[in-house]
């Protein structure tokens, strides 16, 4: 981010709306565009979903898991909120299950065109059926190379390991393609699409030409850091150069005045200030696992530098992809070595 953007704001996060919309029910957060929440069976236990009138009909931004009370959820809000008015569109931000879950669902049931980037409907409809009952050997192989003890490696091949189809409806052929730089219209508004990485590849994310409104999906989230994981799907990717080069670029657009409709939490401004925040979070956390790296570490040995505190139980798993997407990091700007372990064959990371 250039020094301008940095010094842009100094403002502060501020939250226009502190109490989020009850189930079933909508917040009207701007004319014509409504606030709703889906529920998450998780420690984030929700994902925020905006309709926008287009007179016509809605469309509306992701979609949550697929789950029947989620189904039972939207059933609620088509009925209440949107007033038994048609859905004419799904625009789904990026493949995570929590906001691609239902696309397929509404596309197949109720006739709406699913608008994404392409790179994220190919990833959601290639997750949706690779269906997996047992960790395939690229997976183990990715978890012996991180540090996974042996122990647990075979607890978890008792297991059937996290699927998409368990979460991801079955997503039908066709959809319309969105990308970086195009403009859509929503709401009775134009919108140009910005994409960001790191979070999720090509993530869409719109900003306003009519006013100062931002949809923000997991790019633009307050308070919380999205997840940067690396995967056995691409096991040397450097998602953390990824979102600080996406944090940068989309600083150069933003401004306090813009009103932040988010995935996650509540909907904010003071963006200039939390796209530093962003930034400095990951840098402040590569220097504390370079520190820690004074002798060679598993990435599973590095949960506490980079989270300050230990983390185990059904958190330890998206704290491992961080903890590789980090260290993949480090070894990308030539700041780390790593050599094999001869006894495990995990990854040995030490700082040069």
């Amino acid at each position: 981010m250039t020094g301008a953007a940095l010094k842009r704001s100094e403002a502060g996060i501020r939250f226009p709306f502190e109490t989020p919309p009850e189930p079933g029910a909508a917040i009207e957060v701007a004319p014509g565009i409504l606030w709703m929440r889906l529920p998450l069976p998780m420690a984030l236990d929700h994902v925020n979903i905006y309709a926008l009138d287009d007179g016509a009909g809605w469309t509306v931004i992701d979609t949550g898991f697929a789950t029947g009370k989620t189904r039972a959820e939207w059933k609620r809000l088509m009925e209440g909120p949107l007033a038994g008015r048609p859905i004419l569109r799904a625009v789904v931000t990026h493949h995570h299950p929590d906001h691609v879950g239902l696309a397929g669902w509404l596309q197949s049931d109720f006739g709406v065109e699913l608008v994404t980037t392409r790179t994220a409907w190919l990833f959601a409809r290639m997750l949706q059926l690779d269906e997996q009952d047992r960790p395939v050997p690229e997976t183990v192989a990715y978890w012996r190379d991180a540090g996974v003890s042996a122990d647990e490696i075979a607890r978890r091949m008792q297991e059937r390991p996290f699927n998409f189809a368990d979460v991801v409806a079955p997503m039908p052929l066709g959809f319309t393609r969105i990308a970086d730089g195009d403009t859509i219209t929503m709401g009775g508004r134009r919108w140009v699409v910005r994409c960001g990485n790191g979070h999720a590849p090509e993530h869409a994310t719109f900003w306003s030409l009519d006013d100062d409104l931002v949809i923000g999906g997991d790019q633009l989230l307050p308070g919380i850091s999205a997840n940067l994981g690396v995967y056995p799907t691409e096991p040397g990717a450097d998602p953390v150069g990824d979102w600080l080069d996406s944090c940068q670029a989309l600083g150069a657009h933003a401004n306090d005045r813009h009103f932040v409709l988010p995935g996650h939490k509540l909907p904010f401004t003071g963006l200039p200030l939390r796209l530093r925040q962003m930034i400095e979070n990951h840098l402040g956390a590569l220097d504390r696992l370079l520190a820690h790296l004074d002798q060679p570490r598993t990435a599973a040995q590095c949960f506490v530098p980079l989270f300050k505190r230990e983390i185990t139980g059904p958190e330890a798993g998206m704290a491992l992809v961080e903890a590789v997407a980090h260290l993949n990091h480090l070894l990308r700007h030539d700041r780390v070595t790593r050599t094999r372990d001869a006894a495990t064959g995990a990854w040995l990371w030490q700082a040069r």
